[in-house]
């Protein structure tokens, strides 16, 4: 099947081209969402040579391939860029596109712009051009934490500590793990305003493999008991219109404070059930990269 084609879509509108960098298990998912994606189509994974297999499994699914990485990308004339390679090298890639007519979809814990969640601040993905999607981690706990914002005079002491099976971390999410925690404890302290952010992952080689799994406890002081239980039912139920293995397991409050657990599973797709991590963030980047996509269609037809 040709770049673009239709993949049974219902919807005449034309869709945005978007390229993916990075052919590992996020950058594989990330292509097959855009090809199921009523607004947007893979016409692009772009890796190097050494990811030459995952590229072939890429072609496919119907997208043309290249191992010239971001070289590529910029040849090809695409409207989006999802960058599922490594904190390093986002820098060069955004260097690479910035002057181009594209969003930028940074799926790699760089602290490059934007960082966004669908829950929390959507609408900008219609005006930014760079995106930052945090971590899976910060994907996972920023709805739940935005939820006790709202919900409580003040926050302080927030702490996350994420658990994710080992075999859905690629070699670029292990080496990225410094990265990861600063970028998602800079996101809880920009939510909360807390001052003392403390962010921990590990990578579990349990079998079964466990599903990913985060652990939030935070001081939340003048907290509305009820009000945040209907919150954070709320969102999960927002969370779910995009990853529907999202749930909030666990949520209780005890005097200032309040702790809760998210569990997400990975469903439907090519992804074992388990890499929850690579579904939640994924999940939202092409969500965010779909609103972009409508919004420029709005704003073109009127």
């Amino acid at each position: 099947m040709a770049p673009g084609a239709s993949h049974g879509r219902v919807s005449a509108a034309p869709c945005l081209k978007a390229a993916v960098i990075g052919a590992g298990m996020l950058g594989l998912d990330l292509a097959e969402r855009l090809n199921a994606s009523p607004v947007l189509s893979c016409a692009l994974v772009a890796g190097r040579q050494s990811s030459a297999s995952a590229l072939r499994r890429a072609a496919q699914l119907g997208c043309e391939v290249s191992t010239e990485g971001v070289t590529a990308v910029v040849r090809a004339g695409v409207d989006v860029v999802f960058d599922a390679s490594s904190a390093e090298a986002h820098p060069a890639h955004w260097a690479a596109l910035a002057s181009a007519d594209v969003l930028l979809v940074d799926l790699t814990p760089s602290s490059g712009g934007s960082m966004l969640t669908p829950t929390v601040n959507a609408v900008r993905a219609e005006s930014d051009r760079h995106l930052s999607l945090v971590s899976c981690g910060g994907q996972a706990v920023l709805p739940v934490l935005d939820a006790v914002v709202q919900n409580s005079a003040r926050v302080e002491d927030v702490e996350v500590v994420t658990t994710v099976a080992s075999a859905s971390v690629g070699p670029a999410t292990r080496n990225n793990l410094d990265e990861y925690l600063a970028t998602t404890g800079y996101a809880l302290q920009q939510l909360t305003g807390g001052t003392r952010p403390k962010v921990m992952a590990t990578i579990s080689p349990a079998l079964p493999a466990p599903a990913f799994r985060a652990q939030i406890t935070a001081c939340a002081y003048g907290i509305q008991t009820r009000a945040l239980g209907d919150a954070v039912e709320a969102v999960a139920r927002a969370v779910r219109q995009y990853a529907p293995g999202y749930e909030v397991s666990a949520l209780s409050v005890t005097g200032d404070l309040v702790r809760a657990t998210v569990t997400v599973t990975a469903r439907g797709g090519r992804l074992p059930s388990y890499a929850g991590n690579v579904e939640i963030i994924n999940a939202a980047a092409v969500t965010l990269a779909e609103r972009y996509a409508r919004s420029r269609e709005v704003g073109h037809g009127g």
